[in-house]
């Protein structure tokens, strides 16, 4: 099983999806003789999945069922174990097209963290790409590389433990795109330039304070960088349903009512009354945007190596 190469069937030792529904699903490693417990019952590993084509209804054992998906970068995003905070699909998607990543590319990535974006950018540069994330913190190294592993990545991904902003990242001239999302980047800019290729690489800089960036800016001027600009990427989801409202009376129904002797005091009539109200409606869709949604995550600093 690999997070870049997709396989049909489930084996011994893969990470699987369990989707419930779209707000309810986690990841699973399938192992032989191991089972799962959901909400509709247990998932033996052996004789559920095993064997299994992915994308298959599983029926647990109290009679309701599940879909086993295969993991990609997106659904990974949505249900791995939180280390650090993470960066999602909506700040994702729009770092992937801002550093013009292509299959072929070659992105230094500071810090890890949770790996979030590393499988997204390890996907997007497969296969003949590479990526080299550098992790200050060591715990959380030793994990990103036993989970690059598990994923069938671990060609693709070099993780180096050590301080970005004093050692850098360990290459120098090669890099097509560096990031950061590290509390002080303004301090490993220098360390940016000297990774990046010679010349049109690509650097993009994620902080959650304006202040931050204020000072990354000053430092990517200081070091000869060009196309300086920051972004925020807002999301807002709209809640789509089916309303009925009622045709408005201008005047013709009451026009008819009359000229044919109806009484809508006579409560005799009132039922009459109501079927015409309830038949004079129209169902149509509408959206309206939720009520609580997620606002402010970070700002993008992109840059060009001069």
């Amino acid at each position: 099983m690999s997070f870049v190469e997709y396989g049909d069937t489930i084996k011994d030792g893969d990470t699987a999806i369990v989707f419930l529904g779209h707000e309810s699903m986690f990841p699973v490693k399938v192992q032989h003789g191991t089972v799962t417990q959901t909400k509709y019952g247990v998932i033996r590993h052996s004789t559920d999945l095993i064997g299994k084509k992915y994308g298959s209804k599983v029926t647990c054992s109290k009679g309701g069922w599940v879909f086993i998906l295969h993991p990609t970068p997106e659904l990974w995003t949505m249900n791995l174990p939180h280390r650090t905070q993470i960066l999602y699909s909506t700040d994702i998607s729009i770092i992937t097209m801002m550093l013009e990543l292509k299959p072929g590319s070659i992105v230094c990535e500071s810090g890890t963290g949770s790996g979030s974006l590393s499988h997204a950018l390890i996907r997007t540069v497969a296969p003949t790409g590479h990526l080299y994330t550098v992790e200050f913190h060591q715990q959380r190294a030793e994990k990103a590389r036993e989970e690059f592993r598990e994923h069938g990545v671990e060609h693709l991904v070099t993780v180096t433990n050590q301080d970005v902003c004093k050692n850098g990242f360990g290459v120098s001239n090669i890099a097509d795109a560096v990031f950061l999302d590290i509390p002080s980047p303004w301090e490993a800019i220098g360390h940016a330039k000297s990774a990046l290729k010679a010349e049109g690489g690509r650097i993009c800089s994620f902080s959650p304070c304006i202040e931050q960036v204020q000072r990354t800016c000053l430092a990517m001027e200081e070091y000869g960088f060009t196309e300086i600009n920051t972004l925020e990427i807002l999301l807002r989801v709209y809640n789509v349903r089916t309303i009925s409202l009622q045709i408005p009376d201008l005047g013709k129904a009451a026009e008819a009512n009359s000229s044919t002797g109806f009484d809508s005091s006579d409560p005799s009539n009132q039922g009459s009354l109501s079927a015409n109200l309830q038949q004079g409606t129209v169902q149509f869709k509408s959206g309206v945007p939720l009520r609580e949604m997620v606002g402010h995550t970070g700002y993008l600093t992109f840059a060009t190596k001069s």
